[in-house]
């Protein structure tokens, strides 16, 4: 399968197309990041995280590499790990004078069994992929193992029945991890800096179903009031991002109908969040992914690769039926300039886009 954004609209190089409008138009650029795929192939390419040299951290969940750190011009700087085949989020984090990098394994594995066909059975011991238990890494930046958080049943909050296949991670001010287990159970667990555990919610089963979560694939902390800073979690099968205290109370939600969103990515104001797909009659469409745009009012604003968003009565209407840019936008960072780095999951297996900011 071939990316969108490699076919070309119109006669028209799609390095050159303009989407977007007003603050939020970019200039797409399909050309960044391409690398030997010899030496450097991808599979799927999950998350992003930029360090204070403007590096750029991604991660994919190729069995030969699974970090690949680019400069700012998409030119290779370093690649390396073959321990994290799961690799689906990352985190760089200022601690002292340096940094570090908390890179989440999801638990899901190349099946060395794959019969070259099955890519959707995920019960099938001949999926192309199968699960295994996933957990949290401590790196420096080099790739040096400061420690890992293993499976919750090690701490006595897991039965050994309970799935863990982690998917994202935001870290406090203070050094708090908070972990999604977005492919797993569906909590949210929080440790302390050296990873001790401190406490859990979500999950599926709480009296107030607003307190639960289901495939709770991203999260991130919202510093934009610095006096309450909250937890926007995503809820992707109730297509919704939920708001959370740091202690774990529900505070709200922003509803995303028809859109399966990822956690929030933030950038002065406003946030960025991909969706992996759409929903269309209770069928997630393939090749439907598009990013949404939101404002300081956590007002959807924009759409990127896909229709205009509506609001009626103050309730957003379900996503529009044509996407023109993504197959199926995963993670996003953001540079000091407003440019976006968009990595693509089932996008044939393509590198990076970079969305370079006009508005």
């Amino acid at each position: 399968m071939s990316s969108h954004i490699a076919l070309p609209e119109n006669g028209i190089d799609p390095h050159h197309k303009i989407i977007g409008e007003g603050a939020f138009t970019y200039r797409v650029n399909n050309r960044w990041g391409i690398l030997d795929r010899d030496q450097y192939p991808v599979e799927n390419c999950h998350d992003f995280a930029i360090d204070s040299n403007k590096r750029i951290y991604m991660v994919t969940d190729h069995p030969d590499n699974q970090i690949i750190v680019y400069d700012c011009e998409g030119q290779l700087i370093d690649a390396f790990g073959k321990m994290f085949p799961g690799a689906h989020a990352i985190e760089i984090v200022q601690e002292g004078d340096d940094e570090f990098i908390y890179l989440v394994d999801s638990g899901w594995i190349s099946n060395r069994k794959w019969d070259g066909i099955s890519t959707d059975a995920w019960d099938s011991p001949t999926n192309k992929v199968i699960a295994q238990s996933g957990f949290i890494a401590k790196l420096t930046l080099d790739g040096v193992l400061i420690f890992t958080l293993s499976h919750p049943q090690t701490i006595g909050i897991y039965t050994p029945d309970m799935p863990y296949r982690p998917t994202d991670i935001a870290i406090h001010n203070n050094g708090d991890i908070y972990v999604c287990d977005g492919y797993g159970s569906d909590y949210v667990i929080r440790y302390d800096k050296q990873g001790r555990y401190l406490s859990h919610f979500g999950g599926h089963d709480n009296v107030d179903s607003d307190h639960n979560l289901a495939n709770a694939h991203g999260i991130a902390i919202d510093r934009r009031n610095p006096d309450s800073p909250q937890l926007i979690i995503s809820s992707r099968a109730e297509q919704c991002l939920k708001l959370f205290s740091l202690e774990g109370k529900y505070q709200g939600k922003i509803d995303t109908p028809g859109a399966w969103v990822h956690g929030p990515v933030f950038a002065k104001d406003y946030f960025v969040t991909s969706v992996c797909w759409s929903d269309i009659d209770g069928k997630n469409v393939d090749n439907s992914g598009f990013i949404s745009i939101f404002d300081n009012n956590n007002n959807l604003v924009v759409n990127l690769g896909a229709g205009k968003p509506e609001y009626r009565n103050n309730q957003l209407q379900p996503m529009a039926t044509t996407w023109d840019i993504f197959n199926h936008p995963h993670g996003i960072c953001i540079d000091d300039d407003g440019n976006m780095y968009v990595g693509q999951w089932r996008a044939g297996q393509s590198y990076p886009i970079k969305l370079e900011k006009i508005g």
